[in-house]
């Protein structure tokens, strides 16, 4: 039991989690790349995906696995992007900071779902049972291309002025 839920339930809300977490985190991504501040929709991504790493931390398991890991790395974009956008209000370099945390951590949130994809689902894990088969890296790097032109051009465009959000 964890917080009083099993652990399927405790599964659910974390599952629940990191779905909203992905969605409003590419709309703000999005929003970015058009040049716009999406406001309440990145705290709820902000929030979403803090409590998606940080519960991940409270499955079972013992020491510092792959898992706990990219939770630590999201953990660290989240804080930077969070530090950026609500303490330094994107000023200066700090955009640059907000922009490659919220991608970052989206990333790794849609790296995790992947992962999980080709474990949970029948038909992707036929494709690579033991995720080291050739299908599971294409979908890996094609994520990871994605993710990167993505990011390349949430830097470019997303230059709001420096006020409070």
């Amino acid at each position: 039991m964890i917080f009083g839920m099993s652990i399927s339930t405790f599964t659910t809300v974390h599952v629940i989690l990191s779905l909203i977490g992905i969605l409003s985190g590419l709309v703000v991504l999005f929003g970015m790349i058009g040049a716009k501040n999406s406001g309440s929709l990145t705290a709820l991504f902000l929030v979403t995906t803090v409590l998606t790493s940080a519960t991940g931390f409270l499955f079972p398991g013992a020491g510092l696995d792959p898992a706990r890991i990219v939770g630590i790395i999201s953990l660290v974009a989240l804080a930077a992007a969070i530090l950026a956008f609500y303490d330094y209000h994107l000023a200066r370099w700090w955009r640059w900071i907000y922009v490659i945390g919220v991608v970052v951590a989206l990333y790794l949130n849609c790296f995790v779902a992947v992962v999980q994809a080709f474990q949970k689902i029948p038909v992707i894990n036929a494709l690579a049972p033991t995720q080291s088969e050739p299908p599971f890296l294409v979908a890996q790097v094609v994520v990871m291309v994605i993710f990167i032109v993505l990011g390349i051009l949430a830097v470019r465009k997303f230059h709001p002025a420096a006020s409070r959000p």
